[in-house]
């Protein structure tokens, strides 16, 4: 049976992040009027305040959908775009109101809560206000009913709200004809910097590897090998034993560099292929769980290896994060490696909760891919990564 805790607290959460942003935008909105106070100075100086403003906007939007907003061609302080004053202009209108009743909501519902705590240390001549006065207990115990209803008109209107806002703004901020070759361009851009990213991420993996196992284990040999040398000129009978423990120091040492080796790029994908080599994943998953596979082909190497990765890290997801009683992973290649993992559990995964979401994302984009999650509270939960590989 779902466990209803951790769905309820990712649906607060998710409230409270799109209260964060619409609520961010009422601040926004009154410095987005900055523009119109520059005029006075002359519309050069107006169109370099609008241009700076108009850009923290597509940053705070990127950041709150994971999808860039691009930038026009032209450096700040250039000619301004005409959706950018209108984007002024509706925004200016409807950003503070929006805001401000995106905080207020939440903000009324804590505070209708938590009155039966105190309402009763207030001054009877100076009563306790939320929708009426509180003067009684009767009345202290309808407020957490209160609570329930501005919660209710929070989670209905404040989600709306931020999407509309963000969508609003992602519109009209977008420069003219960003559609075409200058959206591949930026796209590119992602791609080249997630790629250097991930590289920079597995240079430090495999380096910790080496630095935490395996030289310490190397460390351990050449000790082993000192003593063995100091025994030699002492007393050789007692070598043997010595030089057994070095060498089961070597063995331990091997072992380690073979680990690291194997997560550079694992030995079954080129013995077994990716689907051989993700059935091994699948029958060492704590949850039950199953591989399907259609129209699967090879793929490039580094394809394979990044799928497998991909595959290893959403299975153990499920088995840390999701409470699901099974799984299922799907994979289909034709132009393109479609990679489906799926569980029935709790949902709610959010890629900043730091459970590897954020890195299976940029390994993805590295190639070019794309990682999508579905994952609402409840479940069920659904990643599906498509990676190019070659016609």
């Amino acid at each position: 049976m779902m466990d209803p805790f951790p769905a309820a607290a990712a649906v607060l959460r998710r409230l409270l992040r799109d209260a964060a942003f619409t609520g961010a935008g009422a601040a926004s909105a009154v410095a987005a009027l900055g523009p119109v106070v520059a005029s006075a100075a002359g519309p050069d100086r107006a169109a370099r305040v609008l241009r700076r403003w108009a850009d923290r906007e597509r940053r705070r939007i990127t950041r709150f959908t994971g999808e860039e907003v691009l930038h026009p061609v032209t450096e700040p302080g250039d000619d301004t775009t005409p959706g950018e004053w209108r984007w002024l202009a509706r925004h200016a209108g409807t950003g503070f109101v929006l805001g401000v009743v995106a905080v207020l909501l939440p903000l009324a519902a804590l505070s209708a809560a938590v009155v039966p705590l105190y309402w009763w240390a207030v001054p009877g001549d100076e009563p306790v206000v939320t929708l009426y006065p509180i003067t009684s207990w009767a009345l202290a115990l309808t407020s957490p009913l209160l609570a329930v209803g501005y919660l209710l008109l929070a989670l209905l209107l404040v989600p709306p709200a931020a999407r509309w806002q963000a969508a609003t703004g992602r519109r009209l901020l977008t420069p003219p004809g960003a559609t075409g070759l200058e959206q591949r361009v930026a796209e590119l851009t992602a791609s080249r910097a997630a790629a250097l990213e991930a590289h920079g991420a597995e240079l430090r993996r495999i380096e910790r590897d080496l630095h935490d196992g395996t030289q310490n284990r190397l460390v351990a040999v050449a000790m082993h090998l000192g003593i063995v040398e100091r025994a030699l000129r002492r007393d050789p009978a007692s070598a043997l034993p010595l030089v057994l423990r070095a060498q089961d120091a070597a063995t331990d040492a091997l072992a380690g560099l073979r680990e690291v080796v194997r997560a550079i790029y694992p030995p079954v994908l080129a013995e077994r292929g990716l689907d051989g080599a993700v059935a091994g994943l699948v029958a060492a998953c704590p949850v039950p769980c199953t591989l399907t596979a259609s129209a699967l082909r090879r793929a490039p190497t580094a394809v394979e290896s990044a799928a497998y990765f991909v595959i290893a890290e959403a299975l153990t997801n499920v088995a840390k994060h999701s409470g699901a009683s099974h799984a299922s992973v799907h994979l289909a290649c034709d132009s393109t490696l479609v990679v489906e993992v799926r569980d029935d559990g709790r949902g709610g995964a959010d890629e900043g909760a730091g459970s590897g979401l954020a890195g299976i994302r940029r390994r993805v984009e590295a190639f070019d891919g794309t990682a999508l999650l579905t994952s609402p509270p409840g479940g069920p939960t659904l990643l599906r990564v498509e990676l190019p590989c070659g016609s």
